[in-house]
């Protein structure tokens, strides 16, 4: 099925726990940060804690007990063994490892374009989300996406554009899809995403939407049309599979459609 849609970070240049999501799709713009002004620094720190916290429990709770610190100094009646307890060095210094555990963790998992889980990542997510849906009997579908001609896109407009396109690749995958399922860029062209609670009848609205948010993404491109060729693969929660067989399944399916696809007319950009 078709929608239509150096070392560069899309990969046609010279060379290609506890799970928190990605960032979200606002972040992948960063990349083009300087080219219009953005938010203040209180802004964005306000930003920066608010995703920390909503994202990690862990953390919520050492602020917290930081916070309840910083109350009770406060205190006339502060305990004097409480205070030298508050203040010291290691305290603080547990505080920072947190943080910086965190900031690694999702460096490790997260692709730097786009902000969707990388292939480490999104294999870690899913095998997770295989086992509770064979524990629930509960059916997905897997996605497995291939951008169409980015090569091309890379050639004739740079590499630059060829990553802006995976930006807006991005940006259509978390439009289409809920916050619930799991999203990665795999690398180089390549997406996937694992659709949680999700059978066969559910996969004509979901491509339907992927459709109209390409369509969407492409509405003021009038250089290039961004598409996908799209394969798919079913869970079903009563009979093993590997999220490895999975992937195999898709993989075939996307080249299916591809061999299938109708031949561009001459006249189509």
């Amino acid at each position: 099925m078709v929608v239509r849609s150096s070392q560069s970070n899309n990969g046609h240049g010279m060379g290609s726990l506890s799970m928190n999501p990605p960032g979200p799709a606002a972040t992948r713009k960063s990349i083009f940060m300087h080219e219009r002004k953005g938010p203040s620094a209180r802004d964005l720190e306000g930003l920066l804690s608010s995703a920390l916290l909503a994202g990690d429990k862990e953390l919520r709770g050492v602020v917290r007990e930081v916070d309840q610190i910083s109350e009770a100094l406060k205190s006339d009646a502060t305990d004097p063994q409480a205070l030298r307890v508050a203040v010291h060095p290691a305290v603080w210094g547990a505080v920072r490892h947190v943080i910086v555990e965190r900031e690694l963790r999702y460096l490790a998992l997260t692709d730097d374009l786009t902000c969707l889980y990388n292939r480490r990542g999104f294999f870690a997510a899913a095998t997770q989300q295989l086992k509770l849906a064979h524990r629930n009997a509960q059916g997905m579908l897997l996605f497995f996406c291939d951008v169409d001609n980015l090569k091309k896109i890379n050639d004739s407009y740079g590499h630059r554009e060829g990553d802006l396109a995976l930006v807006r690749v991005a940006d259509a995958l978390e439009t289409a899809f809920r916050d619930s399922d799991v999203l990665a860029r795999l690398g180089g062209d390549e997406f996937a995403v694992l659709a949680l609670k999700a059978s066969r009848e559910h996969e004509g609205v979901i491509l339907h939407r992927l459709e109209k948010s390409l369509k969407k993404a492409n509405a003021n491109e009038s250089r290039y049309e961004l598409s996908l060729s799209v394969g798919l693969a079913r869970f079903d929660p009563h009979r093993a599979a590997s999220l490895g067989d999975l992937m195999e399944q898709a993989d075939r399916d996307m080249y299916e459609q591809k061999r299938n696809r109708p031949k561009p007319s001459s006249g189509s950009r």
